[in-house]
């Protein structure tokens, strides 16, 4: 890639901004972040061609565009505990962005199959799309702040969704497999990591709750031993 210098600095300028950031160190468990193979970028628009081809549609990812229309060639990836977390996450990731001049493009849009995941992030105010694929993560794309735009994709997801991820990358990427059985297992998995981020969701709101009964017990013994 001719601008591989220019991509560079962008993602080292993100991932520093993210990192740096203590409100949103305070949140997340850890953060990942990767360029795009140039191997992987050739296939993916091979088969974005491909695709407008069959559709007899206009392929219009140049050169000169390729660096705004591909959001991926910078991706981060957010790691965080609990489902909750995320408007916390969300209200630092916007100041991030806001104070460092990246302009926000797209999202945050949350992908999720399952409907108590999308009533959740609707209620936060955060979009929701459709995942058939039973990928769960909220997207957010970024500009660069430099005179020559390059986007960037960010990736929020709980350990458990990263789990799930992770093994589907492996055996779907860059092209999905052919086992019917692996691809049940998949669905399956996916089921698991749900049912496992709920329950981490449910011991960090019984703690909080454990936490409250007892401030609260104790301000009464405060006031009582007063009288």
């Amino acid at each position: 890639m001719s601008h591989r210098a220019l991509i560079d600095t962008f993602h080292n300028q993100l991932l520093q901004a993210l990192t740096g950031s203590l409100k949103l160190g305070g949140l997340v468990h850890s953060i990942r972040s990767r360029l795009k193979d140039p191997e992987h970028l050739r296939d993916k628009l091979k088969r974005k061609w491909q695709k407008k081809i069959e559709s007899a549609e206009e392929f219009d990812i140049t050169g000169h565009n390729l660096l705004v229309r591909v959001n991926d060639l910078v991706g981060i990836r957010i790691l965080h505990l609990y489902t909750r977390q995320i408007q916390d996450i969300d209200a630092a990731v916007r100041e991030i962005l806001d104070e460092n001049q990246y302009k926000l493009l797209e999202g945050p849009s949350a992908r999720t199959w399952d409907d108590e995941s999308r009533a959740f992030f609707e209620k936060c105010k955060i979009q929701t799309q459709q995942s058939p694929s039973l990928y769960t993560s909220v997207h957010y794309v970024v500009e660069s702040a430099s005179r020559t735009k390059v986007t960037a994709e960010i990736q929020v997801r709980t350990l458990m969704e990263e789990v799930w991820g992770e093994v589907d990358h492996q055996l779907n990427y860059p092209h999905q497999t052919n086992s019917l059985a692996c691809r049940e297992q998949l669905k399956v998995l996916a089921r698991i990591t749900s049912g496992a981020t709920r329950l981490v969701d449910s011991i960090f709101s019984t703690h909080a709750d454990h936490v409250d009964q007892q401030k609260a017990a104790a301000a009464k013994k405060k006031l009582i031993s007063r009288k």
